[in-house]
């Protein structure tokens, strides 16, 4: 069976069977899937029924595998453009409205060059419109103010958050793993 790179991916978990991220959501290859575990690194958890095949042997891709090595998480979110868009639910902060990521920016709510820094404490998601209407002003000189104030959020923050945006693609095999920490209703 001949088998695109992008074709039957493996949803990758530590090994407390969490992922390692929920967002984006840590997948690898099946190549690097099937790699890990002849080197011995992860388990299998759970497979596709499709095969790869060598002259000497068969296997069923992985969908689910998990290290056997537990990796300790960072305890703070990397400050990025992007975690930025997952605290704030893609969604303008001057408009309260959620737009497509390439309609995002973010804004300075102090600008810099009124001594404002690029912290999670003083960035906001903004549309490239609201940005450009706001410029180089405080909140109270453009009379514009965030429906959120900004702030560092948590790793359960933006896994929370995350979990409201999930990827384009879900095997039917990764949804116990995703979302068994999720508060189920009463």
């Amino acid at each position: 069976m001949s088998v695109s790179a992008n074709a039957y991916p493996a949803l990758v978990l530590n090994a407390d069977f969490r992922p390692l991220s929920y967002f984006p959501l840590s997948i690898w290859p099946w190549h690097e899937a099937v790699k890990a575990v002849f080197l011995e690194r992860v388990s299998i958890v759970c497979e596709y029924e499709d095969k790869v095949r060598s002259p000497t042997l068969a296997m069923r891709l992985p969908s689910v595998i998990s290290l056997k090595d537990y990796v300790p998480l960072t305890r703070t979110p990397a400050f990025t453009r992007f975690n930025v868009f997952l605290r704030d639910g893609f969604h303008c902060q001057y408009r309260g409205v959620p737009l497509p990521v390439e309609d995002l920016t973010f804004d300075h709510v102090v600008p810099r060059a009124q001594g404002g820094t690029t912290t999670w404490e003083n960035v906001v998601t903004a549309s490239s419109e609201m940005n450009l209407l706001k410029g180089n002003r405080t909140p109270d000189q453009a009379r514009m103010w965030p429906f959120r104030p900004p702030r560092q959020p948590s790793l359960q923050d933006l896994q929370r958050q995350a979990r409201k945006f999930p990827p384009n693609y879900l095997h039917e095999s990764w949804h116990d793993f995703l979302y068994w920490d999720a508060e189920l209703e009463a």
